[in-house]
């Protein structure tokens, strides 16, 4: 009894330093082979392959070039228009001669000649509305891929710490199968020494073989956590992928001792940072143009055009040579001129519905803009509650799996003296076991949770090579 006593008395000081052990064996217990530096996959390095190798992300890297590709053309558009043409016509059986104006039945060959060009002088300033639009797509693209690389961080994010937190598991649970496998060594020895009785070997079999199934269950659970995690990355399947499992002890204690600003304050600084705060402003801004630029076609449209044109002719019924040379028809027909068009749009009802409609998704534009500043509102709040809430937790959790680790250690040593059953040893080591699990999971979600914060702080998810 004065052991147990002494023991209690040492063992509370220490709170801290079983704590810092149970941290190094998460870092030890994980069964991986001793690799390189190089080949472990941390969780920025995963976060930086996924959003390289993304196919969304790909696919939108092709639209933002696409995107340029547009503004240039929207550029061109504002040129005059320059178009050749030529014609060949053959006509035979009665016809008009175009030498005499009269009717003839005669086979003749024509060849006409155009060149020409048409600037639009007025067109509602649809070109300039075009261009405007097409610099603003591009700047959504720009916008929507940076979106989509933050989406896909976060993502990968969570696949990561899901990854890591099955892994830890794994080795937790071969920890618990190693406890309970030595206890029923032992408590054979004191079977056969008559200290205890058949039915305590048989319970404690009975723990092992749960504890294999434990094991068992947790890789299996770790192998499809992984499988999610490659998915997530673009990451070739058969490929293996050795996971950095520090970052469950990644936070240190001036981090989490440090205030975060409120969810308003944060709010205030990250809204015009956000990639989908931004990419909501450009598209209600393309609405607004798309609507401008339906009003303009209701407008006239003014235009000149000048050109060049000539033509050869010649009569097939007539014996050969009587007709002038192609060069001397071409240089002698050769003729410019100059014209100017001017078109109204009297009843026009299909550009009149088209107007309505653009008005219609430039105002549905505007509330889907309100709609995502509210929703970053509330994701900057959670994230800030939640990241305070796992840090108290995890607190709590800590102090609890060190009260649960004396709590099995006694009921050991009571359980070796016959003061206690098999099926009281088992509860208490199940107890410390979800402790221990429960404590993990807040470190991680609190990683998690932090690296969200720091966000919208305005550090970036992830840094381009």
């Amino acid at each position: 009894m004065l052991q147990r006593y002494s023991f209690l008395a040492w063992h509370w000081p220490c709170k801290s330093c079983m704590n810092r052990i149970f941290q190094l064996f998460l870092l030890s217990a994980v069964h991986m082979p001793v690799v390189a530096q190089s080949s472990v996959w941390t969780m920025e390095r995963c976060v930086g392959y996924a959003v390289e190798h993304g196919i969304d992300l790909r696919r939108q890297r092709v639209e933002t070039e696409q995107s340029h590709y547009d503004v240039r053309m929207a550029r061109l558009e504002l040129l005059p228009t320059i178009a050749a043409e030529t014609t060949g016509q053959y006509s035979w059986g009665r016809n008009i001669d175009p030498e005499t104006n009269t009717y003839n039945t005669i086979t003749t060959f024509n060849n006409y000649y155009n060149v020409g060009a048409v600037l639009n002088l007025f067109d509602g300033g649809q070109a300039i509305k075009a261009l405007r639009r097409a610099r603003l797509a591009r700047a959504q693209a720009e916008t929507t891929l940076q979106k989509l690389a933050d989406d896909k961080a976060i993502n990968v994010m969570a696949r990561f710490v899901e990854a890591v937190y099955s892994r830890c598991c794994v080795a937790l649970t071969s920890r618990k199968l190693a406890d309970s496998q030595a206890l029923l060594a032992k408590t054979r020895r004191l079977f056969e020494l008559g200290e205890k009785s058949r039915p305590d070997v048989v319970q404690m079999e009975s723990h092992v073989a749960d504890d294999d199934y434990q094991l068992l269950h947790q890789q299996n659970v770790a192998r499809q956590a992984l499988l999610a995690l490659k998915a997530e990355m673009n990451y070739p399947t058969a490929d293996s992928l050795c996971l950095d499992t520090t970052v469950a002890t990644a936070l240190s204690s001036a981090s989490l001792s440090s205030t975060i600003a409120g969810a308003e304050r944060l709010y205030s600084s990250f809204e015009s940072l956000s990639p989908a705060v931004r990419a909501a402003q450009l598209s209600v801004e393309q609405s607004r143009y798309d609507w401008l630029i339906c009003r303009a076609q209701q407008l006239p449209l003014l235009k000149v055009g000048a050109g060049l044109s000539t033509n050869y002719y010649r009569n097939l019924s007539q014996e050969s040579g009587s007709a002038n040379p192609f060069g001397r028809q071409f240089h002698n027909n050769l003729g410019e001129y100059v014209y100017l068009s001017l078109s109204i749009p009297i009843f026009a009802p299909g550009r009149w519905r088209s107007a309505r409609r653009a008005k219609t998704d430039w105002m549905k534009a505007r509330l889907n803009l309100v709609e995502v500043q509210r929703q970053l509102h509330d994701d900057i709040a959670k994230a800030v509650m939640d990241r305070d809430g796992y840090c108290r937790e995890m607190r709590q959790m800590e102090r609890k799996v060190v009260a649960d680790s004396l709590a099995h250690y006694l009921c050991c040593r009571k359980y070796e003296e016959g003061m206690l059953s098999t099926f009281d040893l088992h509860t208490a080591a199940q107890t410390l076991q979800e402790s221990r699990i429960r404590l993990l999971q807040m470190q991680l979600m609190l990683v998690l949770k932090q690296k969200l914060v720091n966000y919208y702080q305005g550090e970036p998810l992830w840094t381009s090579k």
